[in-house]
């Protein structure tokens, strides 16, 4: 599958988990929790967190991961550097391989690593 097409399943992976788990931490109104979903999904969020798991990936997860990070993609970063818009997009194209290969202990196991940031 299209690495930016995995990248796209990712970022609404990533999203979800996000908001599921503020929701079950924080009793807080929809605008709250919007901004700090936000504050956890943008480009430079995703690259920390693929830091902290990075080298904890097996050798075809560290595949995945590259072929997100080289793939041209249509859009450009608005708020974060190339550099950082890149490495996310490789991320998500992990959780979105995680997710459509049905690994969910995987892919909750790199996402329990965002807890620690």
């Amino acid at each position: 599958m299209n690495a930016v097409v995995l990248a796209f399943i990712g970022d609404a992976v990533h999203t979800l988990a996000t908001r599921t788990r503020l929701v079950c931490e924080c009793d807080c109104k929809t605008d709250k929790l919007h901004t700090m979903t936000s504050r956890e999904v943008k480009a430079s969020a995703q690259a920390e967190l693929f830091d902290t798991v990075k080298d904890n990936l097996t050798d075809d997860e560290k595949a995945i991961y590259m072929r997100g990070r080289n793939a041209h993609t249509a859009t450009t970063a608005k708020n974060a550097t190339l550099a950082d818009y890149k490495k996310a997009t490789g991320f998500e194209a992990l959780l979105g391989y995680l997710y459509l290969t049905g690994n969910a202990d995987r892919l909750n196991e790199i996402l329990k690593q965002q807890e620690s940031i």
